[in-house]
């Protein structure tokens, strides 16, 4: 959401007369000048260059005091001065965790992209201010109590607040469904829905994607919008099997049960052994996905996923799908509603009836999943609700004409919860809580002095266990097996762009706190290996001088 402060111009006009008036006007013209200025960016509700606060004073900046392992840093000096890595900007923060002294540095202080490292940002924040035992919770509401023979005489409302873990059905261990939601609505004698059910998503204010996400990404599962009514992940799969004649068309088939996505088939079939091609396009703005191209006959089967548009009447329409399932009639259709209305429309659960509600993991569940396969869409989740609950904790100044997004506060708690850690947030542009935003530039030691703090908070084991266990779990299950699981550390990636942040646990029981990163590199996967080799030569060395 970017929105300009808005002006108002002095009708009056000055007299050679008047100096008062001159000075009144050159200061009106001044600022005016200032405010259109200030327009012109992309405006945040607080500046990239200054911390927030909080009421409290935040503690004062001040940087790591130096322990330099020289020998560690001829090492790792020689391994990124390799010539093959030279375009590449790369900056390494490694900080011990004994006194929390800085051992090696190379261009720490300088802003990189930081891609899915974006998110132990959000996460850390999100553990700490909300707290690991934070539930969401999503009701069925309607306006009044169903009359003796059952009847609705209005809408049903499918109200979000956030969770990330909602599905449409039942699924293993997991009950926070829709399904659970129209069982406990039949059980309060529900027979009848005289009106629609709207799938409600106004809880969060502010946009659905992220600032800075690139528009290609945005039909992508990883692009999916961050909903307060969100469900199975905001995301269908679509898949391709093999026709068995040349006269026959692939299929193609998709997980969406209630048809909410529209499926156009061009696929051709081709004889066996012929290349597949293949091309798949959802609408930015639509659910209407065009697959087209040659599949062979004998092919084996091909999928993708894609995200879903405007989940929440999604939601609503797997709703009125269950509610019959129940044997409930819904005489209305299934719609949707979001925060871009008036104030005194945006539906108010106060003093409406909730005949349903269903409650989501808690929190550190979240997390751990989050991190551990680098989830945007929970990460997103995270963000909105940081800023929709804490929000009190902040003290900036309403603007006229202007509402702030909840994806925004969230941010503002970040900035906030960093300075008061006393690490240093005036050079950082932090624009999403995923890292799928080319716009956020964070330092590998402001990563760091993150890790560090983190570890001083009674969320310290939460957030650790988070975290990928190198030749394990998660986004490290493939890489550094040699470490034997003593690296725990998020991954990130995007184009060009690769880093690794986390803790390294020698042999002799010493923790450090590091950030790898590497921006505008070519060389694809080269530069994760030369991360690995990082790590793997920090986990040789003690850190002795």
């Amino acid at each position: 959401m970017s929105y300009c402060r808005a002006t108002e111009r002095n009708g009056s006009s000055p007299t050679p007369n008047n100096i008062n008036n001159l000075l009144k006007l050159s200061f009106v013209l001044l600022l005016l000048l200032f405010l259109s200025n200030g327009c012109v960016r992309n405006s945040a509700s607080v500046s990239d260059t200054a911390p927030i606060s909080s009421g409290q004073p935040a503690e004062s900046v001040k940087p790591l005091a130096l322990n330099l392992n020289r020998t560690l840093a001829n090492d790792l000096d020689q391994l990124l001065n390799s010539p093959e890595y030279s375009q590449a900007r790369w900056g390494v923060s490694v900080v011990s965790l004994k006194d929390n002294k800085l051992i090696y540095d190379h261009n720490g202080d300088q802003l990189f992209t930081p891609a899915s490292n974006m998110k132990v940002y959000t996460t850390a924040v999100a553990l700490d201010l909300l707290g690991a035992d934070y539930r969401w919770r999503t009701s069925v509401y309607s306006d009044s109590q169903p009359d003796t023979s059952g009847t609705i005489h209005g809408d049903l409302v499918l109200y979000g607040r956030g969770a990330p873990d909602l599905v449409a059905s039942n699924k293993n261990d997991n009950t926070n469904s829709i399904e659970e939601l129209a069982k406990a609505v039949t059980a309060r004698g529900v027979r009848h829905v005289e009106g629609s059910v709207v799938g409600d998503e106004s809880f969060f204010r502010g946009d659905s994607t992220g600032e800075g996400w690139q528009w290609n990404d945005l039909q992508w599962y990883f692009g999916a919008e961050a909903s307060a009514l969100s469900v199975n992940a905001n995301s269908i799969d679509v898949n391709i099997t093999t026709a068995t004649k040349l006269n026959e068309q692939p299929k193609v088939v998709s997980t969406d049960v209630d048809g909410y996505v529209q499926i156009t088939n061009n696929l051709a079939t081709v004889e066996r052994g012929e290349p597949i091609k293949i091309g798949v396009k959802r609408g930015l703005s639509d659910n209407n996905v065009v697959v087209w191209g040659q599949y062979p006959i004998g092919a084996r089967g091909y999928g993708a996923s894609l995200a879903v548009h405007r989940p929440s009447l999604w939601a609503a329409k797997i709703l009125q799908r269950e509610l019959k399932a129940q044997g409930i009639r819904v005489d209305g259709d299934a719609k949707f509603r979001d925060a871009r209305v008036p104030e005194r429309d945006r539906f108010n659960p106060d003093g409406k009836v909730e005949l349903a509600s269903t409650i989501s993991k808690p929190l550190a569940e979240v997390v751990k999943e989050t991190n551990k396969f680098s989830v945007n869409l929970y990460a997103e989740l995270l963000l909105r609700t940081l800023g929709r609950e804490r929000a009190a904790m902040l003290n900036t100044d309403s603007i006229p004409g202007r509402e702030f997004g909840d994806d925004e506060r969230g941010v503002d708690l970040i900035r906030l919860w960093l300075s008061k850690q006393g690490i240093k947030t005036s050079g950082l542009a932090l624009r999403d809580g995923c890292g799928l935003s080319r716009l956020n530039l964070v330092t590998p030691q402001a990563t760091t002095e993150l890790l560090v703090a983190i570890r001083k908070t009674n969320s310290a084991r939460v957030f650790v266990e988070s975290l990928p266990i190198a030749g394990v779990d998660g986004t490290l299950q493939g890489r550094l097996k040699d470490t034997k699981g003593a690296v725990v550390a998020k991954t990130g990636s995007l184009s060009y762009d690769h880093s690794l942040s986390g803790y390294l646990t020698s042999s002799k029981g010493e923790i450090l706190a590091f950030s790898i990163i590497c921006n505008d590199f070519l060389g694809g996967e080269d530069a994760i290996k030369l991360i690995d080799q990082l790590v793997r030569t920090m986990a040789a060395h003690e850190n002795s001088q």
